[in-house]
């Protein structure tokens, strides 16, 4: 468990970098709910405290939903989903090793459906911001909801570069055209993108120290790629390249950090393999035709939902038995 907190350290490092201070404001309230909220069903359900919360497992179920939802959103909004992630996503079906759900997914899922507008207000990058607010207004800022005078909220936030790109293209707009904009960098979006490839560098650590396997990524990056390549190759003007679908949105946390939760995902290889591939393409099909900019969270929420399902059928041969 704190392996995948030290491989998340580089993506936050540059979320900072990019983005501002507000991140790790987010990243402390989800952190203290977590361990609150953990401790308090613990203790409902007269379970020792201190091993449980020593394992850090509520701490990555923190930082994940903290990383997946605007950094600039009120501070009662990521208390709320991060109380419910380990709530109802957790504790309720017996706590760690018993949950059958994504617990972060659970709760930022919770979240958007809930609150839609809050959790699209995403910050622009601190060059293409018009107004960079520094790390003290945010601070006030997500706890007061009061920005700094003759400042507008939209010359602090824009949308991220899947919700720019589906919104335009209903529009009438060419991708080469929409691309042209300053919110999209070289592969994705302007300061997003240098996220995403800090993703790829702490889970390629995680592979190399054994934490996870190859098939959830290679399965997750390879049928996403895959799948977006056809479209794209069937009309470019229409639909992004597989390159900006990789460093688009959730895609690297999901491909390293979520899908490779080990009690909510399948166990045998080859069921490793389905699971990635089918929330791979569910979630490319929500990008292009469903009313969500990202389809992560519910494409993991619903392969979850088969993962018992694709363990049975997916038992390797027993030698020595009849198969």
């Amino acid at each position: 468990m704190l392996k995948v907190l030290l491989a998340l350290i580089p993506a936050i490092g540059v979320y900072v970098w990019m983005f501002g201070g507000g991140i790790l404001i987010t990243l402390a309230l989800a952190t203290f709910t977590a361990l609150a909220t953990e401790a308090a069903m613990l203790k409902l359900r007269a379970r020792p405290i201190q091993p449980f919360l020593s394992d850090y497992s509520a701490v990555i179920t923190a930082w994940l939903l903290a990383l997946a939802i605007p950094p600039l959103t009120p501070w009662w909004l990521i208390v709320v989903g991060t109380a419910f992630a380990i709530i109802f996503a957790k504790q309720l079906y017996g706590g760690l090793g018993y949950n059958p759900f994504n617990p972060a997914m659970v709760g930022y899922a919770v979240l958007l459906i809930s609150f839609p507008v809050l959790m699209t207000k995403w910050p622009a990058a601190l060059q293409i911001a018009q107004t960079p607010l520094s790390f003290g207004e945010q601070l006030q800022f997500i706890f007061s909801g009061q920005l700094p005078q003759n400042v507008m909220m939209d010359a602090v936030t824009s949308a991220t570069p899947l919700d720019y790109l589906k919104t335009h293209l209903k529009l009438g707009q060419a991708i080469a055209d929409i691309q042209s904009e300053p919110l999209f960098g070289a592969l994705s979006g302007k300061g997003s993108e240098y996220v995403a490839l800090a993703y790829l560098v702490g889970g390629l650590y995680l592979w190399q120290q054994k934490i996870i396997t190859w098939h959830l990524p290679t399965a997750f990056l390879g049928v996403l790629a895959l799948l977006s390549a056809v479209f794209w190759f069937s009309d470019a003007t229409q639909f992004a390249s597989p390159v900006f679908h990789l460093f688009s949105g959730a895609s690297m946390l999901c491909a390293f950090f979520i899908i490779t939760d080990p009690v909510s995902g399948p166990t045998t290889p080859r069921g490793k393999l389905y699971f990635a591939g089918g929330v791979a393409i569910i979630t490319y099909l929500i990008r292009v035709y469903g009313g969500y900019p990202d389809g992560v969270a519910f494409a993991v929420i619903f392969m979850n939902i088969c993962v018992p399902l694709i363990d049975a059928y997916t038992q390797p041969r027993v030698f020595g038995h009849e198969k």
